[in-house]
C-alpha cells in the first residue's frame, strides 16, 4: 500500500465516521426572542446555551428603556435593560454595564449566586418533609425515655 492509497483510505473512513456536530437548539424558545433577537444573545452570554434549565419565563416590563424581567426557576429574578449602547443587568439592585468585560463577569457571578438561593421547584417540599419527620422522632424518643424513669 502506498502513501497515497493510505491517505485516500483514511479520507473515506473519516467521511463515513465523522458526523458534523449540529448546534444544539435551546431548550426553551421564548416569545420575546422573536421580537428582540438581541435578548437571546445576551442571555446566552450570561447563562450559556443551556439557559432553558434555569429560566422559567421572561416578562417584557417596560418599553423605554426596554426592560425585561428574567424569572428563574428557583423563584428569583433579575432585570435586563437595553440602553442605547449596551445591555445593563440589574441583579439584586446592583447594576452591571455589560459593555465592560469585568462588569459582565461580575454580573455572571451575581446571577450564579441568586441561582443558589433556593432549590428548584418540588425539591424544597421534599427536603422540608424529611427534616420534620426526623425532628419529630427524636422528640418522641426523648419523651418516652422520661416517662419510663
Amino acid at each position: 500500500m502506498t502513501i497515497e492509497q493510505f491517505k485516500e483510505k483514511i479520507r473515506t473512513i473519516v467521511k463515513k465516521v465523522y458526523v458534523p456536530r449540529k448546534e444544539d437548539a435551546p431548550v426553551i424558545d421564548f416569545e420575546e426572542f422573536k421580537t428582540f433577537p438581541e435578548l437571546r444573545a445576551i442571555i446566552v452570554d450570561l447563562l450559556t446555551k443551556d439557559y432553558g434549565s434555569f429560566i422559567a419565563s421572561i416578562d417584557y416590563v417596560a418599553p423605554k428603556p426596554t426592560t425585561f424581567r428574567i424569572n428563574l426557576k428557583n423563584g428569583q429574578f433579575f432585570y435586563l435593560v437595553w440602553m442605547e449602547r449596551s445591555w445593563i443587568a440589574q441583579v439584586e439592585g446592583k447594576k452591571y454595564y455589560l459593555l465592560n468585560l469585568n462588569e459582565e463577569e461580575h454580573a455572571i457571578e451575581a446571577i450564579a449566586r441568586i441561582l443558589r438561593y433556593a432549590s428548584p421547584e418540588g425539591m424544597e417540599e421534599e427536603d422540608d418533609i424529611a427534616g420534620d419527620t426526623s425532628i419529630e422522632t427524636e422528640e418522641t424518643e426523648e419523651v418516652e425515655t422520661e416517662e419510663t424513669e
